[in-house]
């Protein structure tokens, strides 16, 4: 929050952190769904994506991310937002502790209160009131994919009113949220 404080232009910083349980289940799923489906699954690497990155990679496509829930909670925690290898280094280190000592429920709580869910809006609580008009407890399953559908770049992207881009997005969000169901979340 530091950091792209002082690399933004605007100086206002919104951030409220809530316990899991005071941020709506739609909302959790929803970050789920677009940003890491395997997040129950996996032990903070997704290797099935890496692998895929490398490909694309090395066959000559540009570089896309491939970080999971806990590999950008590691990152937004504990580290700078710049892409170095050394950066990625320390990430995965971190990634392993926290996926070591917390609970995919921690993991996602912290992830869910620090991530930048528009221009100087960080966390679930923030984002639900600036987005929303209301606490993130009380998002319905639109307004929650509509926040996760502007998490590849929250900085140009609005979740309301959405573009016809993140429209599109919050349309597959949903449509994901059916097919992933509620019971992946309570095997957190």
């Amino acid at each position: 929050m530091v950091i792209r404080n002082f690399q933004s232009k605007n100086s206002f910083v919104a951030h409220q952190w809530v316990p899991i349980e005071n941020i709506a289940k739609p909302l959790q799923l929803a970050i789920i769904c677009s940003e890491d489906q395997k997040f129950t699954k996996h032990h903070g690497f997704d290797t099935e994506a890496i692998e895929k990155v490398i490909h694309s990679h090395s066959s000559g496509k540009t570089l896309r991310g491939a970080s999971t829930i806990s590999q950008q909670t590691a990152k937004n925690v504990f580290l700078w937002p710049q892409r170095s290898w050394i950066r990625k280094g320390f990430e995965t280190y971190f990634t392993f502790l926290i996926e070591t000592f917390w609970t995919k429920e921690r993991i996602l709580e912290v992830y869910l209160n620090s991530i930048e869910m528009g221009n100087g809006i960080y966390g679930a609580e923030a984002a639900a009131h600036f987005w929303f008009n209301k606490p993130a407890m009380n998002l319905t399953a639109y307004e929650a994919a509509a926040i996760a559908a502007i998490l590849p770049n929250p900085l140009k992207y609005s979740a309301h009113p959405p573009s016809d881009y993140i429209q599109k997005r919050k349309i597959w969000i949903i449509k994901q949220m059916r097919n992933y169901g509620t019971l992946a979340l309570d095997q957190k």
